[in-house]
């Protein structure tokens, strides 16, 4: 390697920068999160600089660069555009012998600035020794994704317990094989988990059953190995838990971090039908999957069910992730899941998920609230209970408010036709969008009085959802997404999207529909 990487300590020490600017304050910024007293020196300072910079113990010197500005100081940062003033601040820091770092020349530079990930106290960096700056940014990225913000806590335990555990396990490799189980355990989990004081309960039971298994042996390393190692250590300890997790609505990069890393842990997946594959496909390779998918009265696995092997498994001591289409906690019947969780004693975390209402609308341009069109948004289930379709119709005749239902798509006649028995405007603007977030999304506009003989052509698959209100109005100058796919009156746009439709509808097209969506698309050119 080119250059060694250290850890500098800059807390309460003086850093001189050597400029006014954008760079300036990226540079201020990092340095005052390491505590630094930042000294900025220059005949114009920003004034978010000055913002930043708000503590006492910071200076702010609205003079030209002169050598005498570095007295006391520990590091020097240039950071100005002028070459010929960088390089007298590099050669008056290498007299002096003072670090300097010339912010993009990595020639006068004496070390250089990583990409960071912050995880206090516990910190990483990235440095392509200023070759690839960029390339060290995406890797930071990359690995932001993977380190939970629960290990800055987890490791600020491990400081806190530290004297404690060097007294009660007297040998290095003993310390160490305990270390180890707590951060690769239920203590660590607990802490990601947001769980703070029942991961210091944890590590203090288990501390105390090793240190209780040693009083009644002699201390040499193969009696603590085996005092640290004891399966008695978590005989009391449920291993076993339930992750129930949104998987939003089937574009992975929608997924939350925290989705991410637990799916990659578990030992068994438990999935719905509105996961998609891609999703599905960043799971841990070596886990269990399991399908438990509903589609309206047809199930595979009764929610019933589902509830016991969701139990059975994390009682077996396996980690469950309990993986649903969209958010847990809107018609993802997360709510009864975790009240079985509860019931039999096994511990459970929920993460939450973008939901379909917010995707469709998102992908498809259409705003859930607009200042000129809705004031509110209200999300329905077109089924209820009992599978009988939702015709609580007089509930949804508040113009200014926008309303999507979802699994609305085969009570679509239905629906439409009881908003308007009760007083809905036949004209109220209704979208379906379906295969939210996907590269096969498709979206169709219209009335409620149109929409249903348009869908009977358009013939939209599921999974889809409904939005109704004004809102859909604005699909039209605001779609972004997939724009091949929009169903709209345009009768090029028609002749598009049916010759595309007529490839998407078999894996295999046949050669007469290969002709068919040629022609399309030739009738389009024209």
């Amino acid at each position: 390697m080119n250059t060694f990487p250290l850890f500098f300590k800059l807390e309460g020490r003086k850093v001189l920068i050597v400029g006014g600017g954008e760079v300036a304050l990226r540079k201020a910024d990092l340095l005052s999160r390491a505590g630094a007293c930042i000294t900025i020196l220059a005949p114009d300072i920003s004034h978010e600089i000055q913002a930043l910079l708000t503590d006492d113990k910071h200076e702010f010197i609205y003079e030209n660069y002169d050598i005498a500005h570095m007295s006391g100081a520990r590091v020097i940062i240039a950071a100005t555009d002028d070459e010929t003033l960088n390089h007298e601040i590099h050669a008056d820091a290498t007299e002096l012998n003072i670090p300097v770092n010339v912010v993009d020349t990595p020639p006068l530079c004496d070390f250089i600035f990583p990409a960071i990930i912050d995880r206090n106290p516990i910190v990483i960096g990235i440095s392509s020794n200023g070759k690839a700056p960029v390339l060290a940014r995406l890797l930071r990225a990359r690995l932001e994704t993977l380190i939970p913000q629960g290990y800055g806590k987890l490791a600020k335990l491990a400081g806190d317990f530290r004297s404690e555990v060097k007294s009660k396990i007297p040998t290095l490799t003993g310390r160490r094989q305990f270390w180890e189980r707590a951060f690769e355990g239920q203590v660590s989990q607990l802490m990601f988990a947001g769980n703070e004081n029942e991961a210091i309960a944890q590590l203090k039971a288990d501390l105390d059953r090793t240190a209780e298994a040693l009083d009644e042996k002699k201390a040499t390393e193969q009696t603590v190995a085996a005092a640290v190692s004891d399966d008695s250590v978590d005989a009391q300890t449920p291993v076993g838990e339930v992750y129930i997790v949104g998987a939003g609505p089937g574009d992975p990069e929608l997924l939350t971090f925290k989705a991410l890393r637990l799916m990659q842990q578990a030992d068994i997946v438990y999935y719905d039908a509105l996961v998609s594959p891609q999703v599905l496909d960043l799971c841990r390779r070596d886990a269990d999957k399991v399908f438990v998918g509903k589609k309206r009265s047809n199930h595979a696995v009764a929610q019933l069910g589902i509830n016991e092997l969701l139990v059975n498994s994390a009682k077996q001591g396996r980690r469950v992730v309990r993986l649903k289409g969209g958010d847990p906690f809107i018609f993802g019947r997360g709510g009864e899941e975790i009240e079985s969780l509860r019931a039999h004693g096994v511990p459970y975390q929920v993460v939450p998920g973008i939901t379909a209402a917010n995707a469709a609308a998102s992908y498809a341009g259409i705003p859930l609230t607009h200042r000129d069109h809705s004031q509110s948004v209200r999300f329905v289930t077109g089924f209820l209970k009992a599978g009988a379709p939702n015709s609580n119709f007089k509930n949804f005749l508040n113009t200014d408010e926008t309303v999507v239902f979802y699994m609305g798509l085969h009570s679509l006649a239905r629906l439409t036709e009881g908003l308007i028995d009760a007083g809905r405007s036949a004209d109220t603007p209704i979208a379906i969008v379906s295969n939210a977030s996907m590269p096969n999304q498709q979206v169709l506009t219209g009335t409620l009085a149109t929409i249903v003989a348009k869908q009977e052509d358009a013939e939209l698959p599921t999974p889809a959802l409904l939005i109704m209100g004004d809102v859909v109005s604005l699909h039209h100058d605001l779609s972004w997404y997939n724009q091949y796919n929009q169903n709209s009156d345009d009768t090029a746009d028609n002749w598009l999207r049916e010759g595309i439709s007529s490839l998407n509808k078999d894996k295999k097209p046949s050669t007469s529909q290969q002709a068919h969506a040629l022609s399309m698309v030739a009738n389009l050119a024209e």
